[in-house]
């Protein structure tokens, strides 16, 4: 029986299994291959322009977890071979006309009261940074501390590292967690298959909230997103962009491909693709940098992100014995890997949270 069970095989689940079992616990990770949350997931290290009024203590969190990825990544491809693709040419936050600028410039303002690294360009001198953006753009805010991850590559960097620990990965869809005298002691998986362990490490992402039996206020959040090729020097940096109040971001991915995202979506398990979602993305796209209108449209799809009710992450014990949650991380998965996979190591290895994951 393994020490530790981890429901869940995407990022956060992996490498909190890479760190228990480079702690020397046994693992295992059930993994539902059904298409998570990373696999749409733009990759954004972004804790910077993600920055929102009354969240102060989940920027905190997040400022933690990029202080961590430099080297993160470079033990990660350390231990599986992997590079996965950290791009640190910082972000751009573009308004598109004057009702836009004042919101991203009501966001600086907030940024400097939080003495957070941003810079307010021109729109000439925002078009220095990154010349293909439109000449129609009324400025920016530059964040040089605002970086991107190739998402799909840290999954899979994650489970090698994971695997290579002595962690060991099943396959199912994980139906409800196993209690035993008020205690959880394994998860039962849709097969009728029965993994015990000493620890039950709930990562479902926006499957969390589905387990029979438990009340985990985490909903689904639709998100479609969209893939590009033939983006080869069109962009160096992620540039997010308000467009007459909409919201689209481009982040450049490895050398050629570009993604361009994504809509925010309160309507469950709908998997569906739609026509205007892919028009409204693209629209705004090419208002802001138009070379994207040349480009090959490769990839839509859909993901779901783990809402919660206060756009936080359940990080910690539950009040039922030997169970932990890891979830809920809502539209930042990928940046809270780090900081999420040592909180809990931490937990489960010497049963306390750090303080700057304890909100």
């Amino acid at each position: 029986m393994p020490d530790v069970v981890v429901a869940g095989g995407g990022p956060i689940g992996l490498a909190i299994a890479w760190r228990c079992a480079q702690r020397g616990r046994t693992v295992a990770v059930v993994d539902a291959s059904r298409g998570g949350a990373y696999e749409a997931a733009a990759g954004m290290l972004a804790p910077v322009t993600e920055a929102t009024y009354g969240e102060e203590w989940l920027l905190r969190l997040s400022l933690a977890s990029l202080e961590r990825y430099p080297s993160f990544v470079e033990e990660l491809r350390a231990a599986s071979g992997v590079n996965v693709g950290l791009r640190t040419s910082g972000t751009l936050q573009v308004g598109f006309d004057a009702d836009d600028m004042r919101a991203v410039d009501d966001l600086h303002r907030f940024h400097e009261t939080l003495g957070l690294p941003a810079e307010r360009l021109t729109a000439g001198h925002a078009r220095q940074r990154e010349p293909s953006l439109s000449p129609r753009i009324r400025g920016a805010v530059h964040v040089p501390s605002d970086h991107s991850v190739d998402a799909r590559a840290l999954r899979e960097a994650l489970k090698t590292a994971a695997q290579r620990a002595g962690a060991r990965v099943e396959y199912g869809v994980v139906d409800e967690v196993v209690v035993v005298s008020d205690r959880a002691v394994g998860v039962r998986l849709a097969d009728g298959t029965t993994l015990r362990g000493g620890t039950v490490v709930v990562a479902l992402g926006a499957w969390s909230g589905s387990l029979a039996g438990l009340s985990i206020p985490v909903r689904p959040v639709k998100g479609q997103i969209l893939r590009l090729r033939g983006a080869r020097g069109l962009l160096d940096g992620t540039v997010r962009a308000l467009v007459r109040g909409r919201s689209v971001y481009l982040v450049p991915l490895r050398t050629d491909e570009l993604i361009v995202g994504a809509t925010v979506e309160e309507k469950g398990f709908d998997e569906a693709v739609t026509a205007g979602a892919v028009y409204e993305l693209l629209r705004d796209a090419i208002e802001v940098v138009p070379g994207v209108g040349e480009l090959e449209l490769t990839e839509s799809l859909v993901r779901f992100r783990p809402g919660t009710p206060d756009n936080a992450p359940l990080l910690g014990g539950t009040e039922l014995p030997g169970l932990v949650l890891a979830t809920g991380h809502y539209r930042n998965g990928i940046l809270l890997t780090p900081v999420t996979a040592d909180a809990i190591a931490d937990l489960i290895v010497n049963g306390a949270l750090p303080e700057v994951a304890r909100p």
